[in-house]
């Protein structure tokens, strides 16, 4: 009966308790029992717990008897809680007709919390705003309903007032669900259309995908088919999650649950394809399906370069799960063999290491990430460039074109100033502001995601006391004057230091690189030269001088020229060292090009 299933989720900023929320739904609905409980029943995977962000998605199924006497079937949709993944957020709303709003009660309104919202509001999601964390001492729940009430005009008497960890109200929130989310509307006898808002992958059963069936049936025996990467698929079995994995016999309209497909890869069943039957397909899929594109590229080496092969298995078991992980082969100079790989964020780029050096125990480096240029030739060809190294030469160049993002920060009034001065001072132009609460200000600007990924969040939070937040999105590629920075050693480019920067920046970030690889790179028995080159001439240069022996000490009287003779002997030996030495670089260097605003 379609009539009693509510589709929901949970959205909230970082940190607001929507992992908590969740696990006080699932004990008062008896889906899982108290000895079973563990805090954060949804996030299973340790670094979730640790960063207090879902990471991956998940679905439960709750049964709860409202006090109409009724019995319903509540599907909770919990989405992730990071910009990183807001297409996935996307796909997990497009699932739901109604979404509950967590607020934390001492923090307000944060920028997740709207970039949330209105990816909800344009899913066309009944929102339910509840405050949270009522019972700490810092709490303002009238001062939050206020700013609640001044934004989605809900009356603030009316907003729900919980706290998930005491267990205080939680069946009111319940209760809102099944009577302000309406029932999904859908025709079963239509063509089978289903949705799949996620998708992990099991060593027995294939990838599974998790599908909400929007028109028609799913049968345990049914021949499927994926619109869009055209797989047809014999399910392995169908089933609900309640919230661990449990068979049924079918799914049918409005339903919450999963398929087990047998696929060897999440890349033949993404998120956001719709799901039909071989035997009679839907005319069409349902709308709103993107190729997640990866923002952020950087180089990933084996510390010990024996280990080359075990983090080639390592990237290849994480992408079984994360389809939006991209990687292939690459060599450096430098670091010798590793790979390439494309990610959603720097939020993702950081799950990624951490999982690698955790999961599969091996030490890896990291280069400093870089992003995904247009580069347009003189001769009207258009080539897109990740790598620095990888730049043509500057004769051939005609323009190169960066990636600009939109951003939102949200913040007290008080912080206006210092990010201004952040915002300007990397490039980035002012377009508007806005005042959705009182003593809150909402900035728009535009900022080159170059800008963007090296410590810009860091550098907010500093300088707002952590109390500022950012949402961003993709907007355009523009053509600026940018130019190769190159580092050279020794007289030899080190390709893993390369980095591709404006024109007027790249004297200080050419000095300022010089000066923290001279502290870092250790001394050799040789002067080592360290010299930073763009647009085809030296900018800027520091020695690192060797280390001496002292020759003269046996010397202790006689001529001078014995003195200088000795001395002159030890300058051939180095000059033949020079020629023949290798330097080695240390990890440090590579992420000095991270840290250059510090000094």
């Amino acid at each position: 009966m379609s009539k009693n299933i509510r589709n929901f989720s949970i959205i909230a900023h970082i940190d607001h308790g929507k992992s908590t929320l969740a696990d006080r739904l699932l004990q008062l609905t008896g889906t899982i029992s108290d000895r079973d409980m563990t805090e954060q029943v949804l996030d299973a995977m340790d670094l979730e717990r640790e960063k207090g962000v879902t990471i991956k998605a998940s679905a439960v199924r709750m049964q709860y008897t409202a006090q109409d006497g009724q019995t319903y079937e509540l599907n909770l949709i919990d989405t992730p809680g990071h910009v990183d993944f807001g297409y996935e957020v996307s796909r997990a709303m497009e699932a739901c007709e109604g979404a509950i709003l967590v607020v934390d009660a001492t923090q307000g309104i944060e920028a997740q919390t709207l970039a949330n919202l209105y990816s909800a509001l344009e899913a066309d999601l009944e929102i339910i705003p509840v405050i949270n964390k009522i019972d700490l001492p810092s709490a303002q729940p009238d001062v939050v309903a206020e700013d609640i009430s001044s934004l989605l005009g809900t009356p603030p008497d009316e907003i729900i007032r919980i706290s998930a960890k005491a267990g205080t109200n939680i069946p009111a929130v319940l209760d809102a669900v099944v009577q302000q989310v309406p029932p999904p509307k859908g025709d079963p006898e239509a063509p089978l259309r289903a949705l799949i808002f996620d998708s992990h992958y099991d060593a027995y059963k294939g990838v599974i995908a998790y599908v909400r069936v929007v028109d028609g049936t799913i049968g345990a025996t049914d021949t499927l088919h994926l619109m869009v990467t055209g797989s047809d698929v014999k399910p392995v079995e169908i089933g609900i999650f309640a919230p661990n994995m449990e068979p049924v016999r079918r799914l049918s309209v409005g339903e919450v649950g999963y398929v087990a497909t047998g696929l060897k890869t999440v890349h033949e069943c993404r998120v956001g394809d719709t799901v039909t039957q071989a035997k009679r397909p839907a005319s069409e899929p349902l709308p709103g399906y993107q190729h997640p594109k990866p923002m952020v590229f950087a180089g990933i080496y084996p510390v010990e370069a024996d280990n080359y092969g075990d983090l080639r298995d390592a990237l290849e078991k994480l992408q079984l799960n994360d389809a939006s992980l991209n990687y292939e082969p690459e060599t450096s100079q430098a670091l010798g063999f590793g790979f390439r790989a494309g990610f959603l964020g720097l939020f993702h780029m950081e799950i990624i290491q951490e999982r690698i050096e955790r999961e599969y125990g091996l030490d890896v480096l990291f280069t400093a990430p870089s992003v995904e240029y247009e580069v347009l030739l003189r001769n009207g060809e258009t080539v897109l460039v990740d790598s620095p190294a990888e730049l043509p030469d500057e004769g051939d160049i005609e323009e190169i074109r960066e990636p600009w993002m939109n951003i939102e920060i949200f913040t007290p009034t008080d912080y206006y100033g210092p990010i201004m001065e952040l915002v300007t001072k990397r490039r980035g132009s002012f377009i508007e502001q806005e005042y959705p609460a009182p003593h809150r200000v909402q900035l728009n600007y535009e900022i080159p995601l170059s800008e963007l990924i090296v410590d810009f969040f860091d550098d907010l939070k500093s300088r707002t006391r952590g109390y500022a937040s950012l949402d961003y999105h993709f907007a355009e590629y523009r053509p600026d004057d940018l130019v190769k920075l190159e580092i050279l050693v020794n007289g030899e480019p080190v390709d893993a230091l390369a980095a591709i920067v404006h024109r007027e920046a790249a004297y200080h970030k050419g000095q300022r690189l010089i000066t923290k690889l001279r502290k870092t790179i250790p001394r050799q028995l040789f002067e080592v030269a360290i010299q930073a080159s763009a647009g085809g001439r030296v900018i800027s240069r520091a020695n690192v001088k060797a280390l001496r022996k002292d020759v003269l000490a046996k010397c202790y009287g006689g001529d001078v020229s014995r003195k200088k003779k000795l001395l002159e002997k030890q300058k051939k030996g180095k000059k033949r060292m020079k020629m023949v030495g290798n330097v080695e670089i240390p990890q440090a260097a590579f992420m000095a090009v991270l840290k250059l605003d510090d000094d």
